[in-house]
């Protein structure tokens, strides 16, 4: 069992508000792909799929084991698992998931798979690529892929998807135009030869937002689930689903020309209390937030990171500040506090949330 004291609690109406705010955008029949990858973008993808079970057509995650943790936790929903990798692809069958088959090697290796378990209409999905440049077949490989599914009735091509590289941004406009319209004829070529017609999917949250005209059958949320959107004011409309909240493990007393932590990178220049917090980089928290560049609230105050940020450990200034040990400690419970310790580890609100430890206690409140 998980006793430590470093929480991190994760807002479950904060997660249904923001699940709304984008249904609403939606027209009635598209549906939903939660985007759960990356232990539920630093929270607890199994319990966010519990709780969005009932809410959502899909889910996706990146790699095949997090995908069995959901359907071990009795998750029904059907999950899409976007990187899947060759050995893994018995294990993908063997819990009802859905590979992502985005090369002819991956692609040839599961029909294989299929043919000899063997399977019948199993689900699968294929990503194309058209700009981004990460995963996906070409549209030139269009012919061979059809050829290959109409001589086989092992497979079912569920959807066909492909992922915007900058749809967040105005200035890539045209970019992204571009991407829609080749997605669009990538799926008319399936339709037209294929015999039936998959699912559509390309828009990310910030499509959702920019280009809601391209919604096709489905959209994947992602990051404006958990409480960011495609710009400031936007995110001003949701809700935050992470707060990270941990206590005051003892108090110092440090005089004038006195130390604290690793390489004595404080040095107390007048008499200074401070309160030493258990959570450090092991638990998430960027080295890069130390000496003073980085805060925490305790009692609804400010109190500066001092010294360097150690593995299990941090320790702030408290000299101001009424409090004592075993106080409830807040390390961010809001987005402004996130994008400020981004923005202090220099790096983006993904990283910091992802990088949140499992051995972190959390909570689905």
């Amino acid at each position: 069992m998980n006793n430590h004291v470093t929480v991190l609690e994760i807002d479950g109406n904060a997660l249904l508000h923001n699940l709304n705010y984008f249904k609403q955008k939606l027209q009635p029949n598209t549906k939903i792909l939660a985007v759960v990858k990356a232990f539920g973008y630093g929270s607890d993808g199994v319990q966010v799929a519990q709780f969005l079970e009932d809410k959502v057509d899909y889910f996706a995650v990146a790699y095949t084991h997090e995908g069995i943790a959901i359907r071990d936790a009795g998750v029904k929903t059907p999950i899409l698992v976007l990187h899947p990798q060759i050995p893994n692809l018995t294990a993908i069958v063997k819990h009802r998931l859905e590979p992502n088959l985005y090369n002819f090697k991956i692609f040839n290796a599961f029909l294989k798979l299929a043919d000899e378990t063997p399977l019948m209409n199993y689900p699968v999905h294929i990503k194309f690529n058209t700009g981004l440049n990460r995963l996906g077949f070409w549209h030139t490989d269009i012919p061979k892929i059809i050829s290959t599914l109409k001589e086989t009735n092992h497979v079912k091509v569920q959807s066909l998807f492909s992922h915007l590289a900058a749809s967040e941004d105005i200035e890539e406009h045209d970019f992204t135009i571009n991407q829609i319209n080749n997605f669009a004829y990538i799926a008319q070529q399936f339709y037209k030869h294929l015999g039936y017609e998959p699912m559509l999917h390309i828009l990310n949250t910030s499509g959702v937002v920019n280009y809601a005209k391209a919604q096709f059958d489905m959209v994947r949320i992602g990051i404006g689930l958990y409480g960011f959107g495609n710009d400031i004011q936007e995110t001003l409309q949701l809700k935050n689903t992470h707060n990270l909240k941990s206590i005051i493990s003892q108090i110092h007393f440090i005089q004038p020309g006195e130390t604290v932590g690793y390489n004595r990178a404080f040095v107390a220049k007048r008499p200074t209390k401070s309160a030493t917090i258990p959570i450090g980089h092991a638990d998430g928290l960027s080295r890069k937030l130390g000496n003073k560049k980085g805060y925490v609230l305790i009692n609804n105050k400010r109190a500066k990171i001092i010294g360097n940020v150690c593995m299990d450990m941090i320790m702030v200034d408290v000299t101001k500040i009424d409090c004592k040990e075993g106080d409830e400690v807040i390390i961010f419970n809001n987005q402004e506090m996130l994008e400020a310790i981004a923005n202090a580890s220099e790096t983006i609100v993904y990283e910091t949330l992802t990088a949140i430890s499992q051995r972190v206690k959390k909570v689905l409140m």
